[in-house]
């Protein structure tokens, strides 16, 4: 792995373009940082638009090449603009990581709220069907590259109280596998990963220290994840490297599924 603060013109990556949903913060941007490291031109897309601006420029600032962009994953508008601002920058777009967090409500199916469904699935799911659909025709336009969509062990076990989160989650897998086959023929890869519970702001803000240290005994490993963990799966799938790799999904998660699938009640 390269020095943190050196970029690589041979890393795999001269030349092309990524594009980063939710590159402001943790997973995303931490996958930027990986691949201007090896010679990408990044777009960091995210609602928090200081997040992705910071993102930026601390690639900038090291000698990479990235830019930001505005993006509510929520609205196809606003990602078809990602992708046009990709295409207009830096000449095409080759790769791109659809990473969509959406919040959780923590409460039984019986007890949900119907708008939270909505909102949930909206983000969750539709959010990254809304990145292949302007993502693909930008990746074939350019003779091909490779996709990866962030699922998350959510998306292959349950969680008793989580319905909307594990739906669009599991749908994620699917959707993976349709896209990497309708599109092998153009050259285009497209591969999901299911990270565990990762060491991030959005995490921690959402459970607090306290939960995350519980939550560290669930994993074999004994820890929990940590953005750099995800990011070097996912720089691999992008890579050259991945080359015979299209329509699976890898497991991110110290251990996590390898004990709880098949449980009783994997709620985390």
């Amino acid at each position: 792995m390269a020095d943190s603060n050196t970029y690589e013109t041979g890393g795999g990556f001269a030349g092309r373009v990524a594009l980063i949903t939710g590159g402001g913060s943790g997973i995303g941007a931490a996958t930027a940082a990986h691949l201007a490291r090896r010679g990408a031109s990044v777009v960091i897309a995210d609602i928090a638009n200081d997040n992705a601006e910071a993102v930026a420029k601390a690639i900038v600032n090291d000698g990479g090449k990235a830019s930001a962009v505005h993006a509510d994953i929520s609205d196809p508008a606003q990602l078809k603009a990602a992708v046009e601002h990709a295409v207009n920058t830096y000449g095409g777009l080759h790769h791109a990581l659809n990473n969509v967090p959406a919040a959780v409500p923590g409460v039984s199916v019986g007890d949900i709220d119907i708008e939270d469904w909505q909102r949930v699935i909206n983000t969750g799911l539709s959010g990254v069907l809304y990145g292949l659909r302007y993502q693909i025709p930008a990746l074939r336009e350019a003779g091909g590259g490779s996709i990866v969509n962030v699922s998350s062990i959510a998306g292959v076990w349950g969680a008793s109280k989580n319905a909307g989160y594990v739906t669009a989650k599991h749908a994620i897998l699917g959707l993976t596998k349709t896209a990497a086959l309708h599109h092998a023929r153009d050259g285009i890869r497209v591969n999901a990963v299911c990270p565990a519970f990762i060491r991030t702001p959005l995490m921690l803000n959402g459970i607090g220290e306290d939960r995350a240290k519980q939550l560290e005994t669930k994993h074999p490993i004994g820890r929990l994840g940590e953005a750099e963990d995800v990011a070097n799966m996912i720089v691999f799938l992008l890579s050259p490297a991945a080359s015979f790799i299209t329509g699976s999904t890898h497991l991110v998660d110290g251990g996590f599924t390898a004990g709880y699938i098949g449980g009783s009640d994997t709620e985390a």
